[in-house]
């Protein structure tokens, strides 16, 4: 990998983006089964739209944003763009077991070869792949 051109003062990822397609069952999704914390929610009447900030362990993470007729996201786990959101786990029975008793479905755990961490993944109610990665 070459080194940049310059220092460009980037200190972290400050959040996320997503586009869901049903507000209420992705805003449920995210606080309820995932346990998100509301930031804020707004709505936009210039855009005709919602915007909810979301927050784990009190540090804003995601913005969830509703549009009118978005279109679908592409479901090939290659396609361009984003390919998953990771989340960090300390335990990931215990995490994929509370995902499933709140009626997620999620993958059998695997071990990644390369670091020998476990990892699964589950979807959002739109499809969007999530990761949980055991730290």
């Amino acid at each position: 990998m070459s080194e940049p051109a310059g220092p460009v003062g980037l200190l972290a990822v400050h959040h996320v983006a997503a586009i869901c397609s049903d507000y209420e069952r992705s805003k449920r999704f995210y606080v309820e089964a995932l346990g998100f914390g509301v930031v804020a929610e707004a709505w936009r009447p210039a855009s005709n739209s919602w915007k909810l900030d979301l927050a784990l362990g009190g540090r804003f993470v995601l913005e969830l944003f509703w549009f009118q007729n978005p279109p679908p996201r592409p479901d090939a786990p290659e396609a361009a763009g984003l390919r998953h959101l990771a989340f960090a786990v300390a335990d990931i029975e215990a995490s994929r077991a509370a995902l499933e008793s709140r009626g997620v479905t999620v993958e059998p755990v695997r071990v990644d070869p390369a670091t020998g961490k476990r990892y699964t993944f589950f979807k959002d109610p739109d499809g969007l792949p999530l990761e949980l990665y055991e730290a």
